[in-house]
């Protein structure tokens, strides 16, 4: 199976307002609320293509019960700790004339060492079955930011593959960590090395320079695609995705869905390159709808056909 980490989760709100302006008056037109942090949206778009997903992490107060509750109602599995702290509300606002989103991302519950050992010690028993292990989002107020990089230490000597979606410190310090795939946004990138991307040449060496940090395969994620420094039977191989045009209802969560579609292609066993194309689609159909984690399994298979890869070996991207 494939485990999720969410130490951070919230319960996510999403109301749709035409026009919205701050400072003004409005009434939502629809309201939706779920689950969610990063960990719990990957594990729903993995659940919507059909790979088997537990997840994990922390939930306190009546709002981690809310949290629990929904998981289950959504058929998603879960071992949830709990803690005594208060779990967050995010709550993002859209705007389907402006296709622009708003978010208010509250920091969290406030997190003991007792409480992140119980963590430590679900995610080893979880472990033992698992083929990959995402970490994902950010941590409680208080938390150790080399967290990450200790559980991925601990996974790795298990023999199960490492995933991490983070930032800030965090990203830093899991970096060092014996790593197996890296998912930064494309100013997540720039924040590691330490300089802008404007050009597919500064892509192509921010690969490098981001892979020399501690991770094998390295996917940086953008806009209007992705660059990623992939290994398929240790052959190192470099690919550039393009996504299709499209009009966005939200973008809330396309990275998460990005995330699920790479994992699953990679646990169906399907290449490198496929496995691009897939997380690409997922992405893209996850913006056709409200909702982090949530697409059309018919506009992903659609735009499947409409990602444009290009697979450039290393001498054509080291100039």
């Amino acid at each position: 199976m494939i485990i999720t980490v969410t130490p951070n989760a919230a319960l996510d709100r999403t109301v749709v307002v035409p026009n919205f302006q701050a400072g003004r008056r409005h009434r939502a037109t629809s309201a939706n609320t779920s689950s969610g942090g990063k960990g719990i949206n990957v594990a729903r778009a993995l659940r919507r293509l059909g790979i088997p997903v537990v997840v994990t992490g922390l939930a306190g107060g009546r709002t981690g019960v809310q949290i629990v509750d929904r998981l289950t109602t959504e058929g998603l599995l879960n071992d949830m700790v709990r803690i005594q702290g208060e779990s967050r509300t995010s709550t993002a606002v859209i705007d389907p004339i402006t296709s622009v989103s708003t978010e208010i991302n509250e920091w969290g519950p406030e997190v003991d060492e007792h409480e992140l050992d119980v963590l430590r010690e679900k995610l080893m028993y979880l472990s033992q079955n698992a083929r990959y292990v995402v970490f994902c989002g950010s941590l409680p107020r208080g938390v150790d930011p080399g967290l990450y990089g200790d559980l991925i230490r601990d996974v790795s000597r298990m023999g199960v593959q490492t995933v991490l979606d983070a930032d800030a410190e965090p990203l830093h310090l899991g970096m060092q960590s014996e790593l197996t795939l890296v998912v930064p946004n494309q100013r997540e990138a720039e924040q590691l090395v330490g300089h802008e991307f404007n050009s597919p040449a500064d892509f192509d060496a921010g690969l490098g320079e981001v892979a020399a940090l501690g991770a094998r395969d390295v996917i940086i994620t953008r806009e209007s695609g992705c660059d990623a420094l992939l290994h398929d039977d240790r052959q190192e191989m470099r690919v550039r995705a393009t996504a299709p045009v499209l009009d966005p209802v939200s973008t809330i969560g396309a990275g998460d869905a990005f995330l699920a579609g790479y994992l699953a292609a990679r646990y169906q066993d399907q290449d490198a390159e496929d496995a691009i194309r897939q997380a690409v689609a997922a992405g893209a159909a996850s913006v056709l709808q409200a909702g982090a984690g949530r697409f059309d399994l018919k506009d992903f298979h659609r735009l499947a056909g409409d990602v444009q890869i290009d697979v450039l070996n290393p001498a054509e991207t080291a100039g």
